[in-house]
């Protein structure tokens, strides 16, 4: 019970021991304003019971929305993980971006481009090696 309804009680109790009645205009109003007082405490109960309610569910979904938070914490290192071991690579076709594995680059496998179907090579050589224009410095690397 909260205090607010202990001390409408008290107050209640107070006014049945007096013996106020309604008989007078000062009687009625004592008597009309400790039930409203009652009617106050019991609602404000009631509030105070939703509100620890609410603290209730509000603390699950903070654990809740933590526990996401980290998972999606560990996800995310888990894809910028793998985010440094693809390069990006534009198909010499039709210019879509593709993303392709590292290590594939550098064993010089072939990928397809998976919007026109071009096979792209990669190798160690450049298409501009031996020419007087080159400027990928690849002839210094020889």
């Amino acid at each position: 019970m909260s205090y607010m309804y202990e001390r409408v009680s008290y107050l209640k109790g107070l006014a049945d021991g007096m013996e106020i009645n309604d008989s007078t205009k000062e009687g009625k109003l004592l008597l009309n304003i400790i039930e409203i007082l009652e009617e106050f405490a019991e609602e404000m109960e009631e509030v105070y019971e939703e509100l620890d309610e609410v603290s209730e569910s509000l603390m699950e979904l903070d654990d809740y929305i933590e526990a996401v938070d980290e998972d999606l914490a560990e996800l995310e290192d888990d894809i910028y993980e793998l985010e440094d071991d693809f390069e990006e690579v534009e198909c010499p076709d039709c210019g879509e971006l593709l993303f392709v594995d590292g290590q594939l680059i550098d064993k010089g496998e072939e990928v397809e481009c998976p919007n026109c179907g071009l096979i792209i090579e990669f190798s160690d050589e450049c298409d501009c090696c031996g020419e007087a224009t080159c400027d990928c410095d690849c002839e210094e690397k020889e």
